[in-house]
């Protein structure tokens, strides 16, 4: 024992020997609970009702989504990370996007795509050049406005230091148009006992004063990640010619030829995240208002065009799931909204990236997609229940630790679960679709009196539906549980976002900062220590084929 733990150890057996009641009750008082103390039995914190459902989008003249540049100067600049540390995505946008009847794409080679940078402030010793494209949505219907972005950059450093900070412009210097000082740090190298910092997690974040309140929350919590599980900036709650937003599109706009969009949302969007953006990499995976279809059976289009992420880098060629590594930690990215069955690419890509995973290297394998699988709210209850049938047993059997979620506006952390089973080996599900879009909170809960959907609610807008009765335990033989699912272990409905804090290569702490908690001291909505058991849990490989459930 050092010098530095016999003082700390001396230290708490003097308070233990004067104020013995005192500690004990702190100690029982703060004690963070773990994984290894449940399964916990499921517990509901009920609705708040002196907080507000939800609230209306920003206006795009609100300061934090007006433009503040002039062209062809960058805007809207985001950060994404790449396959490995020594690399980072840096994308911007130049230029004015155009909404109306006839609109002409702009021309992307008229301005150059290059980052400058260095390992310090004001000397950038290194520049990279990258692409840039344009995109266009459009509606061939009577009365309906079509958009084309303004010119939007990609591009890809390489050789970068793990753990290091940098100093970066981006623009084009031939034009002088370059961008002020911005900064990142890349990931720490792989291996068991390097990891980010911290890990925000949010979903379902739009542009209302409820999100304005969750990003600053999350900004006060220094993260040195996002995770973003999808349903970006809500534009998909427009009509094209803009107006109000609403919260049901098909109450307020029955008439509609097809699901609208208003794409200058996503340039506000993308100016109201850039003050985070642009100095912490964000990992983004596609939800349902990502899809904006349009003319020839098109979709997808912003999502695919403003957003980098490494799928080449991961050898999955789609942007719409891929992995990284962050120190220690695997990141799997998973599509819901594109083909997840057994015979398709993105199954046979996920087989290949989880085997030739080193959990020596990455002892924490974290996954994510936009509609959960385990949900015990009213809204969307099994409504991706064909993804689970065709994908669960393959991320059991190679031992993911960790899925997040979004998509239910609410907050729910499940106990470790495999196949509606208590299990120590299945991971840990969280949903964090509470960022505050214009859709408002979810509190109605399946096994609420009244509330147990039927089974032709709630049909996916991707994919099949494998709706089923459950085939044991207390709710066998019933679609709907009669009280809170085992499986579930916390519930509420409340805006905000989590935090993960991987401490080693066996403990993870994950706190859930409610947004009504931003201002009071120490307060959090929900906390607990996710802990791996490797020596229990892996023996699982191999043992566990793909079947059907």
């Amino acid at each position: 024992m050092t010098c530095a733990k016999h003082r700390i150890a001396a230290h708490f057996v003097l308070l233990f020997f004067f104020f013995p009641a005192a500690m004990v009750a702190a100690a029982e008082e703060e004690r963070i609970p773990t994984t290894l103390d449940g399964p916990f039995r499921p517990a509901t914190r009920r609705f708040d009702p002196s907080l507000r459902r939800g609230s209306d989008d920003l206006p795009m003249n609100h300061p934090r989504l007006a433009k503040k540049v002039r062209s062809p100067f960058p805007e809207q600049i985001a950060l994404a990370a790449s396959y490995s540390p020594t690399s980072m995505w840096v994308s911007w946008v130049t230029g004015d996007a155009q909404i109306g009847k006839n609109v002409t794409p702009m021309d992307p080679s008229t301005v150059a795509s290059e980052v400058w940078y260095g390992e310090e402030s004001g000397k950038y010793s290194f520049v990279k050049g990258g692409t840039a494209t344009v995109y266009s949505q459009l509606y061939p219907f009577e009365g309906l406005l079509n958009y084309t972005s303004a010119i939007i950059h990609h591009v890809r450093l390489e050789g970068l230091k793990p753990g290091k900070r940098y100093y970066y412009k981006c623009g084009d210097s031939s034009l002088k148009v370059l961008s002020k000082e911005h900064t990142f740090e890349t990931f720490p190298s792989s291996g068991p006992n390097m990891y980010p910092r911290r890990i925000a997690v949010v979903g379902d974040l739009g542009l209302t004063s409820n999100t304005t309140t969750t990003i600053d929350h999350l900004s006060q919590n220094d993260p040195s990640m996002i995770l973003m599980v999808g349903d970006l900036s809500y534009a998909n709650q427009y009509l094209t010619t803009g107006g109000k937003g609403a919260s049901c599109f098909s109450c307020a706009f029955p008439d509609a030829p097809i699901r609208e969009t208003y794409q200058p949302r996503w340039d506000g969007w993308g100016r109201f995240m850039e003050p985070l953006t642009s100095k912490i990499p964000m990992m983004v995976i596609e939800g349902n208002h990502e899809i904006e279809p349009q003319v020839g059976g098109m979709s997808f289009k912003s999502y695919l065009t403003r957003f980098s992420v490494p799928s080449e880098e991961c050898g999955s060629n789609s942007s719409f799931y891929y992995s990284f590594n962050a120190g220690g930690v695997h990141f799997i990215m998973l599509g819901a909204y594109v083909d997840y069955n057994q015979t398709g690419a993105q199954y046979a890509w996920l087989k290949a990236d989880l085997h030739q995973v080193d959990r020596q290297v990455t002892p924490w394998l974290v996954a994510t997609w936009h509609p959960p699988w385990y949900n015990s709210y009213s809204s969307h209850y099994q409504e991706f229940e064909c993804m689970r049938q065709e994908m669960e047993a393959l991320l059991y059997q190679h031992g993911v630790d960790i899925v997040f979620s979004g998509h239910v506006h609410a907050y729910e952390r499940m106990n470790s679960v495999f196949n509606y089973t208590l299990d120590p080996c299945g991971p840990v599900y969280i949903t964090v679709g509470d960022g505050g879009n214009i859709e408002q909170i979810d509190i109605d809960h399946a096994d609420d009196p009244g509330k147990c959907p039927s089974t032709s609610d709630n049909i996916p807008e991707f994919g099949g539906v494998c709706h089923l009765n459950f085939s044991s335990g207390p709710a066998k033989g019933k679609f709907c549980w009669e009280q809170q699912p085992e499986w579930s272990a916390f519930r509420e409905s409340s805006f905000g976002h989590g935090i993960l804090e991987v401490i080693n290569s066996t403990y993870a702490l994950w706190t859930w900062h409610r947004n009504q908690d931003i201002y009071g001291e120490n307060s959090r909505g929900d906390q607990i220590y996710i802990v791996r058991q490797p020596e229990l849990c892996l023996m699982n490989i191999g043992e566990v084929t793909s079947r059907n459930w």
